[in-house]
């Protein structure tokens, strides 16, 4: 076949003709030409923002069987959501999610809507989620564009510009070849497509359905689409945080504030995080709030703990001490935990990697 612009049609009919038999087997996906469910459409969709399909089985599994359809899980409290969710990452998405399901549960009678700008309204659904749920558990033609597809699309018609400035570009083409047809399976088969084939690295262009259209195929340069602005260098933020346990062997959480990042998670009590890292004296005096430092006895410092967010890394120093007796430190909205049920607690990854390390060297 010549290599040349797609028409849509024949376009579309390859993809889908291709997805037809080598569709991947999901659990929140219908088979081909199956009706999908809205919930498990939402649900999934809100959970791979930003994480892998293998990360998101377990856990759709997981919130389908406590909270089977939107109106169950609009009842939960928000604690059980966040709980449920902790691992998965970026918390916002959690709390936006208990949000949609009550707006959903109250607004709409418990059923998703199917149109743009009624989902668009919805918390925590931007166009590219909206477009998902309205294509793929509704039947309408509109274009959704998710990693995998700007991957394909920009090497279809060799796209020059720079990742993210190409967005709009990039859903300008991709608008031209979304078809009437099974706009829904046609969006999954793209998906697929990029996460089988369609590769960042040594894609397989010699089982892709639709290598003939691709122009990055032609001149043999896939590699260098999508084309990528240069990487920020991201800066190094620095705390010290406290592992204080009781001579019951409790130890002390709190809840962050529900806005910024893990914003309604659980964590051990930290200084700020900041550029310039804090003395281990001056932050127990930060910790204590004009308390003696005598409530403290066995303070030793531990390996520190290094996460990476979106935006800047983060260097947690790690300060476990004993308190003296069981009820003499007094913290705003701090509780104590025994740690063998930190796991009913939202506490994030980044706290179960401060607990692992102060644990694991407290056992050596």
């Amino acid at each position: 076949m010549m290599h040349q612009t797609p028409p849509q049609k024949t376009f579309s009919v390859a993809v889908l003709d291709w997805y037809d038999t080598h569709a991947r087997r999901l659990p929140w996906r219908s088979l081909p030409g199956e009706h999908p469910d809205p919930y498990h459409v939402w649900l999934s969709e809100i959970m791979l923002q930003q994480t892998t399909v293998a990360t998101v089985g377990p856990y759709f599994r997981r919130f389908l069987d406590r909270w089977p359809n939107v109106v169950e899980m609009a009842a939960a409290p928000l604690d059980d959501i966040l709980t449920a969710w902790a691992g998965l990452g970026y918390y916002a998405r959690a709390r936006n999610l208990h949000k949609c399901a009550i707006t959903v549960a109250r607004e709409h009678n418990g059923v998703f809507p199917g149109d743009m700008a009624e989902l668009l309204a919805l918390p925590g659904i931007g166009p590219y989620t909206a477009a998902a749920i309205s294509a793929i558990a509704f039947g309408q033609p509109e274009t959704v564009v998710d990693g995998n597809i700007e991957r394909i699309i920009s090497r279809l018609y060799r796209i020059s510009t720079p990742l993210p400035a190409a967005k709009k570009e990039i859903t300008e083409y991709a608008a031209k070849l979304t078809p009437r047809h099974r706009p829904g399976d046609y969006a999954q088969a793209l998906m697929d497509i990029g996460a089988g084939i369609c590769l960042p690295r040594n894609p397989k262009c010699s089982v892709c359905p639709v290598s003939g259209y691709c122009k990055a195929f032609a001149t043999d340069d896939m590699e260098s689409y999508p084309v990528k602005a240069p990487k920020k260098i991201k800066p190094t933020r620095r705390a010290t945080i406290f592992w204080v346990q009781r001579p019951d062997g409790q130890v002390l959480i709190r809840r962050r504030e529900e806005k910024g990042l893990l914003g309604g998670m659980m964590e051990f009590p930290s200084t700020d995080w900041a550029e310039d890292a804090v003395e281990t004296e001056a932050a127990i005096e930060h910790l204590l709030q004009g308390q003696t430092p005598e409530l403290l006895r066995g303070v030793s410092v531990h390996k520190p703990v290094r996460h990476t967010f979106t935006h800047f890394h983060l260097e947690l120093q790690p300060v476990a001490a004993q308190l003296v007796s069981a009820d003499t430190l007094s913290i705003d909205g701090a509780i104590w935990v025994d740690p063998d049920e930190f796991d009913s607690y939202a506490l994030p990854t980044l706290m179960i990697k401060v607990a692992r390390a102060v644990l694991e060297s407290s056992s050596s």
